[in-house]
């Protein structure tokens, strides 16, 4: 049976301090302008928040499910920060988690999000300030990189450190980000008429295909 250890939770400063850095590190590579950008960035640090909350403040999944958790894993010590990582310990992960296998996709997806924002905001700005339409970077294979890694970084934290509210919290999340593309889509249109069109027809939302179709 493993030993007890000294509960990894109340470590309110290290909520703070790494709410801090994921949001200041996300603003860096999402840029936020409009109303829009700014709601959807602020929903996203509302995860993060929500996340790290649960990660070394209030372990709330934990303590909902504690009778099933202890009857279906005896032994596990859940108020251990490890233990946290509720999906390497049942799928039989009981090593250091940290290099589980779960562990280690989401760091890939969460880094792989950050790429899809930066690349694609520095590709939307240098579009916005020639007023054209981004076709090129990660808009050569999706329309909404940006909203993409938003979802990519979030699947990879649930991966890692998945949480009753943040999972509840995913598909509201989703859905808002999908509602703005759509609405931005129906402005670019407008804005660009049949050029989007065709833009549009060849290049998937938010799954790229795995060669580019060429634009007529």
């Amino acid at each position: 049976m493993n030993q007890p250890q000294d509960p990894a939770y109340g470590l309110w400063s290290l909520v703070i301090v790494n709410s801090l850095i994921f949001i200041i590190f996300t603003f860096s590579f999402a840029k936020p302008q409009t109303t829009r950008d700014w709601r959807s960035f602020s929903a996203f640090s509302a995860f993060l928040v929500a996340l790290f909350t649960e990660m070394y403040g209030f372990p709330l999944t934990i303590y909902l499910l504690s009778g099933w958790l202890a009857s279906q894993f005896p032994g596990v010590d859940f108020l251990s920060h490890d233990a946290g990582h509720l999906l390497e310990i049942m799928f039989g992960w009981r090593a250091n988690p940290h290099f589980g296998p779960f562990h280690i996709l989401s760091n890939i997806l969460i880094i792989g999000g950050f790429f899809l924002l930066s690349a694609g905001w520095k590709v939307l700005y240098a579009a916005q300030r020639q007023h054209q339409l981004a076709t090129t970077g990660p808009y050569a294979r999706i329309r909404h990189p940006q909203y993409a890694g938003f979802i990519l970084i979030m699947v990879g934290f649930l991966l890692q450190w998945p949480t009753l509210v943040t999972l509840l919290m995913f598909p509201i999340l989703v859905t808002m980000y999908v509602h703005l593309a759509r609405r931005e889509e129906r402005e670019a249109v407008v804005e660009f008429g049949d050029e989007y069109i065709r833009y549009a027809n060849a290049t998937p939302a938010f799954f790229p295909r795995l060669t580019v179709v060429s634009r007529p």
